[in-house]
């Protein structure tokens, strides 16, 4: 399924909307990856850790997305954004919210 940020695909004509999807994924962190993360804010470099659990987390959000517009009967996904929120107490938890619209290609 094509996923784009755009709100087309090149070379192709949307034939129908079928409405927005969505997909959502929440993170919660760990005490090991919170203390070094803590320790890499004083002493600089990146925090791998959370890069990752950033990664995973998109992914997780954009495959839920193309499930839900698969279920719709979709070709594609266009004008995708992705939001990023600290959640819980002390932020401890990192949620990542795909949306686009669901669209058949002619």
């Amino acid at each position: 399924m094509i996923v784009t940020t755009t709100p087309s695909v090149d070379g192709r004509t949307v034939s129908e909307y079928l409405g927005i999807v969505s997909g959502e994924a929440i993170m919660g962190a760990n005490i090991f990856r919170d203390f070094f993360a803590g320790i890499r804010d004083i002493v600089g470099g990146r925090a791998g850790s959370w890069e990752t659990v950033m990664q995973q987390a998109r992914e997780e959000a954009l495959a839920e997305m193309r499930h839900h517009a698969a279920r719709l009967g979709a070709d594609a996904v266009v004008g995708v954004q992705l939001n990023f929120n600290a959640l819980g107490a002390s932020d401890s938890m990192l949620m990542v919210a795909a949306s686009g619209t669901a669209v058949k290609l002619g």
